[in-house]
This record gives C-alpha cells, structure tokens and sequence, in this order.
C-alpha cells in the first residue's frame, strides 16, 4: 500500500502543512507517519512545558512574598485560585485555535504569548506593589494553562487509537512536570540567595527558544478543522460532562495541590519559604513523570478499570492526610502528599486515555465501522477535550478556595482534605457506575435503539 502524499497545502495558508494524514492506515504510520508525529510530540511537550512552568509561576512566587509585601495568607489563596481560573478558562479557545492557526503555528503564537506575563511579573515584583496589581498580573500568567489544551488537541490528531494513551500520556506529563522543574529553579535561585526577578529572566530566554523550534521542526495537519457542529454534539453528550467531573478529580487535584502544597506548609506547618521548596517539588514532580504510565496502563487494561482503582487509592491517601494534618504530623503530611500527587498523575493519565476510547465505543454502538468509526470518535473526542481539560482545571480552583476557608474558618487544612475525601468517593461512584457496571440483560430487545443502552464501556 502505498503511503498517503504529504505534500504541502497551496501556498496561501503559509506555514508548514501536512494535507493527508492517516495514522490508522498501519503502512502509513509505519513507513512515514510515526517519526513525524513523534517530531511534533516532542516539540509540543517542549513548548507545553513552559507553559505549565509560567501558568504556576505564582505557586512559587508566593512563597517568596513575606510580610514585607503585605499579604495574608488568604490573599495568596485567592490570587492562585484566580491564576487557576483563567487557565481554566482558555483551555476552551486555545483548543479550537489549533484547527484555526494549525497545530505548529498556534504553538509558535501561544509560547511567544507566555513573554506577556513573565515581563509584567518581572517588572512588579517588589514589596509595595498592590495586591490588585499583583492580582491582574497574576491573571496574565493564566495564559499558561490553555498551552495544554491546544497541545493536547493537537497531538490527539497525529496518533492512532491504539497509541493515544501513550501519546497523551506523555504530552501531558511532559508538561505537567513543568511544575515540579519550576519549583526546583526556585529552589536553586533561592538556595543562591536570588530573587524571584532572577527566576523570572530565566525563563524570558527559555520561552524564547521554544518559540523557534517550534518553527523550525513542528507541522499543521490540514485535516484538523473546527467543526461546530462537533463542539455542539460534544457539549451534548453526557460522557463529555461525566469525564469533566472524572477528570477534576485526578488534573483538578494536581494542579491545585501544585498551587497549594508550598502555602500550607508555610501556614499549617510553619516553614520556611526554602523549607518549603524543599519539600513541594517532588510530589508535582513525580506525578508529571507517571502520567504516561496511565496512559500506558489504560491502554492495556482500560482506562476506566485504572480510573476507578485509582480513585480508591487517592481516597485511602486524603483519609491519613485528614490524620496528619489532625495530628500536625509533618514527615506523615508530606510523604503521604507526595503519595496522592502520584496517584493523579496516575489517573490525569487513564482518564484522558478515556476520551477517544468512549467515543469509539460509541461510533462501534452506532453501526459505524473502519475509518467511519474511527473518523467519528477522532472527531468527537477531539471536540470534547477542550471543555474536558477547561473544566478539570477548574479543580484547581476549587481546591485553593477549599484551602482558603478551612484556614479562615479553623487555621488548617483538615476540612478541606474533609472535603476532597467525599468528593474522590463520588467520582469512585460514577466510574464505577458509568463504565464498569455490567448493566442487566434485557430479554428481546427488538431495536439497535433499545441495545444501545447495553452497551459496556467497560474496555475504554
């Protein structure tokens, strides 16, 4: 079988354009497909890197504010929170820009994008300046969190079924792990008695280079198009909305935490800001580098089977956090934190492996077969990340704003962590409920609409 052309689309659209892509096409995938894909994954994790790196900037900015610059630490609570929010929010237009600008120019305009909050904290970032300056400042870097989205859509087109876990998995631990290295070049910049300005102009370059070789090695896919009518079919479909909750449960919780884990060691345990970098690095850090074990995981054993274990784990851990915070244990606190970021990045990877596999199983209850099959779930799942990622995020939010009024309400984190505990025990509930449970055999159905409902999504 002869491999599909790649030859570049006219002139006009500029950029470099792939305009036949077909990864499910084996003789395709293997003779041309995969060592392009696997180009454009790693420059996407590269750029996405940075900018999950700049969107939680502020978690490590924060712990250098002391009260030279006036801040409570519900001040602090709520500008993260807000940092939070705007990632949040534009994971949904960057994940339709892709289809807009291409997959490789939209990354060359969201990593230069990142200058913009980076230049503005460098310039503010002193003891005198506002909280509101802080504040809107603090918004720009936001920016950072929609980078996911657009990459994540991206990448999701250039990858066959059968590997998207793993692709996923790695593009999104790749920049996940943004967290942790920022965290780690705070630590260094603070250990040599530098400033958070220090930290900043380190990164002013890096944005720079991510930029350029994004440019130089990275393709659009002229097969990526928005479809509106596939936004609106998948903001339609209950199982978009069922793994927005699901996936606030693993994303949600390790980007707030990633937000939080520095400022309740300082509020709740009393350390130091390096004390504190010390110690909140390695649970971002080790949770970005399992995400792709479960995407690897729920490509071989189902996503929601993962998911689902996953859930019991990351309740078992928040129920000794409740404990130790209770206890003011702090060796018990700290390894048992680093225990449930593991444990959502875990599920970040199974429950993103989730998506394209249910929309799958979908067009197959639909009568759908092949390419047809494959061409309906590639173009729903692709719809429904967006809105997925945008509200997963939306976790992180609410986990800062958990933190701030248990703190406000009794000076600790324990309701909270109360808080967190039933909420991992109802998406336990819906997973297993939703994708695991054998619904009963209904005697003579007489219509493949009344089998519909039968179907098990116990394999996504």
């Amino acid at each position: 079988m002869t491999a599909p052309s790649t030859a570049p689309a006219p002139p006009s659209r500029g950029g470099r354009w792939i305009q036949q892509w077909d990864p499910e096409d084996e003789t395709f995938w293997n003779e041309t497909g995969e060592k392009v894909a696997r180009r454009n994954l790693f420059f996407s994790v590269l750029s996405e890197h940075i900018g999950f790196s700049i969107w939680t900037l502020w978690s490590v900015l924060v712990l250098f504010m002391g009260p030279e610059y006036g801040l409570t630490p519900a001040d602090k609570f709520l500008l993260t929170s807000m940092v939070t929010l705007v990632g949040a929010v534009v994971r949904v237009p960057y994940t339709f820009a892709v289809a807009i600008f291409g997959g490789r120019n939209w990354t060359i305009i969201s990593a230069s994008l990142l200058l913009v909050p980076t230049i503005a904290a460098f310039t503010v970032m002193k003891p005198g300046t506002s909280f509101n300056t802080f504040l809107v400042v603090g918004l720009l870097a936001g920016i950072g969190g929609g980078n996911f989205a657009s990459s994540m859509t991206n990448i999701n087109a250039f990858f066959p079924l059968r590997k998207k876990g793993w692709a996923l998995g790695l593009n999104a631990g790749g920049g996940n792990i943004g967290v942790p290295v920022i965290q780690l070049i705070a630590l260094a910049v603070i250990g040599a008695s530098g400033g958070p300005r220090v930290l900043l102009g380190i990164y002013i370059p890096l944005i720079l280079v991510a930029a350029v070789l994004a440019a130089l090695y990275m393709d659009n896919l002229a097969s990526v198009k928005n479809d509106t009518g596939a936004a609106k079919d998948a903001a339609k479909d209950a199982h978009t909305w069922i793994m927005a909750f699901l996936y606030v449960g693993t994303f949600g919780s390790f980007i707030g935490y990633a937000f939080a884990f520095g400022q309740v060691l300082q509020v709740q345990f009393g350390r130091t800001p390096l004390q504190a970098a010390y110690l909140t690095f390695v649970g971002p850090l080790l949770g970005s580098l399992i995400r792709p074990v479960g995407g690897w995981l729920a490509d071989r054993y189902g996503g929601a089977k993962i998911t689902l274990y996953n859930y019991v784990g990351m309740g078992a851990a928040t129920a000794v956090l409740i404990v130790a915070s209770m206890q003011k244990s702090l060796p018990l606190f700290v390894s048992v934190f680093v225990v449930l970021f593991v444990l959502s990045g875990l599920g970040n990877g199974s429950t993103y492996k989730m998506i394209p596999a249910i929309f799958q199983t979908k067009a197959l209850a639909k009568g759908l077969e092949g390419e047809e099959a494959a061409a309906y779930g590639r173009r729903l799942s692709g719809a429904s990340m967006g809105l997925i990622g945008a509200v997963g995020a939306l976790g992180g939010v609410a986990i800062n704003l958990a933190f701030r009024q248990s703190f406000l309400s009794n000076g600790s984190g324990t309701g909270a962590f109360v808080t967190f505990l039933a909420f991992y025990g109802a998406c336990f509930a819906v997973t297993w409920a939703v994708y695991l449970r054998r619904p009963a055999v209904e005697a003579h159905s007489t219509s493949a609409t009344e089998a519909k409902p039968q179907l098990s999504y116990v394999e996504v």
